[in-house]
């Protein structure tokens, strides 16, 4: 495996990378759309003509099949980057509005501006994926950007450092490499936005140190995503897209299924199902399949294996901490008391927890924090409309898991300690703006009704028109 060869940033220089980009804002340099445009192509241009490159990267960090790469990461941002190019120059435009009768005559409208110097954290387990979406919104909204990817994926974040320099204009954004003491330099400076994405314990710490500077936040978190699985459902179709959803790079994903509720009639059948579809996709063995992703590090790995301690494993469980191998594994809790229960899993284990009826499964849901990501699969238009009425989730998946994603006219973002905060098409352009409204009046029919003196006279008509 190769070394990371990137050095950190120097803890001094970070100030002053960001009072470079502060400048760089203030005399104009981000806001015209045609630098926007070229900046955005610029990110594109860096995926294609580095995609082997990437794919390697994410190999080495997280084991990642090139298609999954494609899917989950190149892919994703090359179209995201296209979606934004279509639509940048509506976004921009002015949004009119209508103008009450009392302040006519007038033309009302907002303009979105762009906040100034931000800053984008990502994480590790989707290292391209984050970093760039979010630096994609805040490009075409007008801003300059430090971003720190996560040092965990060390191989993307290397690549990343390495890169973006010889793309982007570098007078108005800046790649910052380390760790826990380079992030709390960052978190000293004064930006304008600070978007994160990762864990709940971090996040705190975040919003801490953005209280000081009153600086808003957007938080993409996660949490325990339920999937409540109806036995009127198709069976065959349902057990795919859990497979799917759940084992994509190795369970290591914010909106994955991280637990299924179903009645414990249909239990079994479900098990056997996804059982069949996770030999069907990787094989006998899934140490073998190149489609197969591993746990990012051995640190993470011990807190997997440590979840399976007296629970009740009934499919997987075979690992290799050598190669951070952990097989697709299912856990079969028949009472809402297993330990995986209590924190997000962020791995390769699944558990299902069995119900007497259907109905339960609302109950258990809202006695959790409410999480990023929900998914339902069911044929029945009355119990999907009972589930969306009475949950509360960032995202809801009916009869899939985790497309919604691909949609980027679907605001992402979570509610609660699943996160702040939404991007993704024109909702990341918004979140990295400010929108500055505008009511433009004549100097024409000025009436004396909202002057003093006052009278009841005055009042009176007032009345009418507000």
């Amino acid at each position: 495996m190769q070394k990371n060869t990137v050095s950190f940033t120097p803890l001094a220089e970070i100030p002053l990378y960001v009072a470079r980009l502060q400048a760089s804002f203030r005399v104009g340099k981000t806001r015209s759309l045609e630098w926007r445009i070229q900046q955005l192509k610029q990110v594109k241009n860096m995926l294609q003509e580095n995609e082997p490159a990437f794919t390697t990267a994410l190999c080495l960090d997280l084991k990642k099949s090139p298609q999954e790469a494609w899917l989950s990461e190149i892919g994703f941002v090359i179209s995201d980057v296209d979606h934004t190019l279509q639509h940048i120059h509506k976004w921009c435009q002015p949004r009119k509005v209508s103008t009450p009768l009392f302040a006519q005559p007038a033309k009302s409208y907002s303009l979105a501006e762009p906040l100034g110097t931000v800053l984008i954290i990502g994480a590790w387990n989707y290292p391209v994926q984050l970093v760039l979406a979010p630096l994609i919104a805040a490009i075409a909204a007008g801003n300059c950007a430090v971003i720190k990817p996560s040092e965990v994926a060390e191989h993307t974040a290397s690549l990343l450092a390495e890169l973006l320099p010889h793309y982007l204009d570098m007078a108005c954004f800046q790649l910052i490499s380390g760790a826990v003491e380079e992030t709390t330099e960052l978190l000293k400076q004064a930006f304008d936005h600070i978007f994160y994405t990762g864990g709940e314990r971090v996040a705190k710490v975040i919003m801490r140190a953005a209280a000081e500077h009153l600086t808003p936040v957007t938080l993409e978190l996660g949490g325990k995503s339920p999937c409540i699985v109806d036995r009127q459902t198709n069976l065959d179709v349902t057990a795919s897209r859990i497979v799917w959803s759940k084992w994509m790079n190795a369970g290591q994903t914010c909106v994955a299924p991280d637990y299924i509720l179903v009645e414990e009639s249909f239990a079994s059948e479900l098990i056997q199902a996804i059982k069949l579809k996770i030999e069907a996709f990787y094989g006998q063995s899934p140490e073998s399949s190149p489609d197969y992703g591993r746990i990012i590090n051995l640190h993470h790995f011990d807190r997997l294996v440590g979840y399976l301690e007296k629970e009740n494993v009934v499919y997987g469980g075979q690992l290799n901490r050598q190669t951070k191998y952990l097989s697709p594994t299912i856990v079969l809790a028949e009472k809402n008391q297993s330990s995986i229960m209590q924190e997000e899993i962020f791995g390769p284990i699944l558990l299902i927890q069995t119900l007497k009826v259907r109905h339960d499964a609302i109950a258990v849901v809202n006695s959790k924090p409410k999480p990023l990501a929900l998914y339902l699969y069911t044929n029945d238009p009355a119990f999907e409309d009972e589930v969306l009425q009475q949950t509360s989730s960032g995202s809801v998946g009916i009869n899939d898991g985790m497309l919604f994603m691909a949609n980027p006219n679907l605001p992402f973002g979570g509610v609660g300690k699943s996160g702040m905060g939404c991007y993704h098409g024109q909702t990341g352009f918004n979140t990295f703006s400010h929108i500055k409204t505008v009511m433009k009046r004549k100097f024409l029919f000025d009436v004396a009704l909202r002057y003093p003196p006052f009278s009841r006279f005055k009042l009176s008509i007032l009345k009418k028109l507000l």
